[in-house]
């Protein structure tokens, strides 16, 4: 399960820093912008950090999507076959 956990948050590391790339925002842009500091942000981007629902959220907001547009790129990159549970 850690090896599956350890795939997921690099997926979303992608995920988010592609959308803000997208949005030519830097990671201090972007952090000013959704009250994060720029560390916590950073990590994310490297998968390093596993988010909470809110900051998750936070994020999506600063850069103009909708929580679902990041769950729905997750489940079509790791496939249908993806689980959490052993």
């Amino acid at each position: 399960m850690q090896e599956q956990r350890k795939i997921l948050q690099k997926i979303l590391a992608k995920v988010i820093k592609n959308h803000r790339m997208e949005d030519r925002k830097s990671i201090s842009l972007l952090s000013a912008e959704i009250g994060m500091t720029k560390s916590i942000l950073a990590d994310l981007e490297k998968g390093i950090k596993d988010p909470r629902l809110s900051t998750l959220w936070r994020i999506a907001q600063g850069l103009n999507l909708s929580l679902s547009v990041i769950i729905q790129e997750l489940e079509q990159t790791l496939g249908e076959d993806f689980s959490l549970i052993d």
